[in-house]
């Protein structure tokens, strides 16, 4: 039994031989076995495709931006700055998220796609949720898939003292795919912490056919018993009295955000050992009238902005003042970025990469990555480079977070994706936090000549370990990978022919385990 295992095992306690119904008495773990080192992960979702370009915005293209986003560019006046990073600076919807920043509480990530984009709504955020590739449907999603690893077996046999508690919890919506494990749902909707529900007695004690359809009707009674007792645990946790601080309030859809992360934090408070929560804040498919014509700060998305920014500094500031923020971490993603060029409609379109955020008292502060170079020749069809795999930010969350080995990481994700530099892995294993990648100004990569008409030679730097070297068009396609291995560290140079991809823009990029660059080349006939 490893370590994990071994101190989740461990943690299992009982008082006068106290039996509570679901084994999960709020109140019980409160008085002797409440195991506050469990890590949780609270995923913020944004509907829509979030437009990046005015969200974290790169103040060092803002000249070509102005140009070739006018209808939308947030005046440079107006953008808030990053302490300690040059260059780049927020919305200023989002002065929460700055404080946070200043507070080492944030953490940005420049750049989050993968090869071969989709940009239909449904299929992208099943891409995301899942972890599956461009062309691959699959049926688990990365949190079923890590809950399924961490509690195998279930649902049968749970809830029980080892895990009294709902494995994930989702607040405001349905349970997506990321939650499920082959059809399975592993986690539990709910809207408020109400429980009316109880079922104990009615159903249970009926014997079951030996025919197929008895399996199936087990498999619907144990569902619905777990609901039930779910329902009884939350709603013991809810009552536990936590003292709050306070939480945006109203109808907006930012203050529905900020309610369900006051739920979050409720429950953690009350001792459920709840694993993931998802929230979700919709809205962000803003093709028309993104900002307002007169006042570019005013808004449809900078009201999304600001009821993102206050649900989650209330969240944060509510889990310091319970004295739980070691114990959380929070995520935003949206399902795509949007283009770089503005359109008519004082909007824009589906896009690619995206910044992600991720927040709470043991990230490694910063911004992993650079801000995006925009094309000079950028057109409609332009797209942001990709620099991190959306896997990879998975990936360091399972290692780094949830401690798992790299063969159980790997496991999860169904394929090998490199950790990043996001979150501190002190108390998975013994050493200090990784490097991180804050560099800019070092030249990792450099390809010539640009233009080119068929060949290009590749210049890099490796710092040892996997190097991955990949061709990208304009609209974020894989092209070709020139090299996935490990290398020594060095100095390294590589050739490529090219001479059948048509004439365009591209973008070459190398990562090397948490250090990635990216190079804008153009091809000409």
């Amino acid at each position: 039994m490893d370590r994990r295992r071994f101190l989740r095992a461990t943690s299992i306690a009982t008082i006068g031989g106290m039996s509570v119904r679901g084994f999960s008495s709020p109140l019980l773990r409160a008085l002797g076995s409440r195991d506050l080192g469990d890590r949780v992960l609270v995923v913020v979702q944004l509907y829509g495709g979030n437009d990046g370009l005015n969200t974290v915005i790169p103040l060092d293209q803002y000249g070509i931006l102005s140009s070739v986003r006018p209808h939308v560019i947030i005046p440079e006046s107006a953008v808030l700055p990053l302490s300690g990073l040059d260059g780049t600076g927020l919305h200023p919807a989002l002065g929460g998220l700055q404080s946070m920043w200043n507070d080492g509480k944030l953490s940005i990530v420049q750049g989050v796609s993968y090869p071969e984009p989709n940009y239909s709504h449904f299929r992208a955020t099943d891409i995301w949720e899942t972890g599956a590739d461009h062309d691959q449907i699959l049926n688990s999603g990365w949190t079923g898939r890590y809950l399924n690893l961490e509690y195998p077996n279930y649902p049968s046999g749970y809830p029980n003292a080892e895990m009294p508690d709902p494995l994930a919890i989702r607040i405001g919506g349905p349970v997506g795919p990321a939650l499920q494990y082959l059809g399975l749902s592993m986690g539990t909707a709910i809207v408020n912490t109400d429980d009316p529900l109880d079922l104990s007695g009615n159903i249970y004690n009926d014997p079951l056919s030996a025919l197929c359809s008895g399996n199936k009707l087990g498999l619907v009674r144990t569902v619905q018993e777990q609901t039930d007792l779910y329902g009884d645990v939350i709603n013991a946790a809810a009552q536990m009295g936590c003292a709050h601080g306070p939480y945006p309030e109203g109808t907006t859809p930012g203050a529905k955000l900020g309610q369900a992360l006051r739920i979050v934090a409720q429950l953690i408070c009350g001792g459920l050992k709840t694993r993931i929560y998802w929230v979700s804040l919709t809205g962000f498919d803003t093709h028309a009238e993104q900002v307002q014509e007169s006042d570019h700060t005013l808004g449809t998305h900078a009201n999304l902005l600001q009821g993102l920014n206050n649900a989650i500094h209330a969240f944060q500031n509510d889990l310091a003042g319970l004295g739980l923020e070691d114990r959380v971490l929070g995520m935003t993603f949206s399902e795509f970025g949007r283009r770089i060029v503005s359109n008519a409609s004082i909007g824009t379109d589906h896009g690619s990469a995206q910044p992600m955020f991720l927040f709470g008292s043991k990230v490694i502060p910063g911004m992993l990555g650079t801000n995006p170079e925009i094309p000079v020749d950028t057109s409609v069809q332009t797209n942001l480079a990709m620099q991190y795999d959306f896997r990879s930010v998975y990936a360091s969350i399972l290692t780094d977070w949830f401690c798992l080995q790299p063969e159980e990481t790997d496991q999860v994700l169904l394929d090998t994706y490199q950790p990043l530099a996001l979150v501190d892995p002190e108390g998975c294993i013994n050493i200090g936090v990784h490097e991180q990648n804050q560099r800019a100004g070092d030249g990792l990569l450099s390809v010539y000549p640009s233009p080119f008409t068929d060949r290009i030679t590749v210049n890099y730097v490796a710092n040892g370990g996997r190097v991955l070297v990949q061709v990208y068009n304009e609209s974020g396609k894989l092209m070709t990978t020139l090299l996935n291995a490990p290398m020594a560290p060095g100095n390294h140079t590589l050739s490529a022919d090219l001479g059948e991809l048509p004439a365009g823009v591209y973008y070459c990029r190398l990562q090397n385990e948490s250090r990635q660059q990216v190079r804008n080349i153009l091809k000409v006939r």
